[in-house]
């Protein structure tokens, strides 16, 4: 990290797995971005988490001491995008992603498990605490009948203190798998979420690639991220990483630091800079 980490102006951070736990503080994770921010670094939060409301997202990391109105982009926002203002959508998914979608301008349909009237343009898939067998008919019926299929993100998973759970990407391959419909995903490492980005940093001279730096958990999302971006990738092993696993090896994967946690990662930028 010597050799690069003082080029770096601008971080990525992931929340699961990084920051919190099930918006559990993960040790030093709070004093890490207060740090890296008094070193003059940006810092944006850049989450595959779906259901929550961007007030929430940000709302939850005020409660644990780190400030970030509009440091937040999220898979629901990078989804919104992928359909066009007017556009009737069949929403499965939480509360972020009704949000998302209506504020693009959509026309938002709830699934309610309900049969619905008329066509159906797009089908935006995230995760959905009330998913259950109508649901996934009603939305995969949708999506057999020409409606695209669009998924938040495609994580299977998502990490709490208690261990993993099923993720937005679990909900998807459902409905993929009930529909024969190959979906479309908008979270990290696709381009959409690298669109939403590259649109949040537009016009900050510090966001080129060279002086960027992604921090994740998720090697198979955050690192092929930072690869799409063309930045460095940080793994940290607080999340569904877990210390002591060897270093993952994906085609196009990149890993320019792996250490315990966003706290270390932290220590080493800062102490380059002094």
């Amino acid at each position: 990290m010597d050799d690069w980490a003082d080029s770096i102006e601008t971080v990525l951070c992931d929340l699961d797995g990084v920051v919190w736990l099930a918006h559990q503080p993960i040790a030093g994770s709070v004093r890490a971005i207060a740090s890296l921010r008094e070193s003059g670094r940006r810092v944006v939060f850049v989450t595959n988490n779906s259901f929550a409301l961007l007030a929430e997202h940000e709302a939850a990391l005020a409660r644990i001491g780190i400030p970030a109105a509009g440091d937040v982009v999220s898979s629901s926002m990078a989804a919104a995008f992928m359909v066009e203002p007017g556009q009737r959508v069949l929403v499965a998914g939480g509360p972020g992603v009704v949000e998302a979608f209506e504020r693009r301008g959509a026309d938002v349909v709830h699934n309610t498990g309900q049969p619905v009237d008329g066509p159906i343009d797009a089908v935006a898939v995230g995760l959905h605490r009330d998913f259950d067998y109508g649901r996934l008919a009603v939305a995969a019926g949708s999506a057999r009948s020409g409606a695209r299929l669009i998924g938040t993100n495609a994580d299977s998973t998502y990490p709490t203190p208690s261990g993993l759970l099923p993720g937005g990407g679990a909900i998807l391959a459902a409905i993929a798998s009930a529909s024969g419909v190959t979906p479309e995903v908008a979270g990290k490492p696709e381009q959409a979420m690298a669109d939403l980005v590259s649109s949040t940093l537009d016009g900050d001279p510090a966001a080129t690639a060279t002086r960027l730096l992604m921090i994740g958990d998720r090697p198979e999302t955050d690192g092929l991220f930072a690869s799409r971006l063309g930045c460095r990738f940080a793994l940290v092993r607080s999340g569904v990483t877990p210390v002591g696993s060897s270093s993952p090896s994906l085609e196009g994967l990149r890993i320019d630091a792996d250490v315990a946690d966003l706290a270390e990662i932290a220590r080493r930028l800062v102490l380059v800079g002094q």
